[in-house]
């Protein structure tokens, strides 16, 4: 039998947009859309439009806004720290 899914795959950001009002979609590089409310991060919250399209994603650690001084890890954005962490 084979285990379907995503097991033993590293989840990496590739991109984020703004799509939805109200909400923030982080896509994978292997293929899933993680769309999470706006709300969970309420320092991207705070940023306007413009500032919004100003990020970086730093590797597979994470990512960040220009205009934030606050780190984001994948694990805030899966919600699973044990199964995420980064090293």
């Amino acid at each position: 039998m084979t285990i379907e899914g995503y097991f033993n795959v590293k989840p990496i950001i590739k991109d984020i947009k703004f799509e939805i009002r109200g909400k923030i979609s982080f896509y994978l590089a292997d293929g899933r859309i993680i769309i999470s409310p706006i709300s969970a991060f309420p320092s991207i919250k705070q940023l306007n439009t413009k500032q919004r399209t100003k990020y970086q994603i730093l590797g597979d650690e994470g990512f960040t806004f220009d205009d934030c001084n606050e780190v984001f890890a994948i694990e805030q954005v899966l919600g699973n720290y044990q199964n995420y962490k980064h090293n």
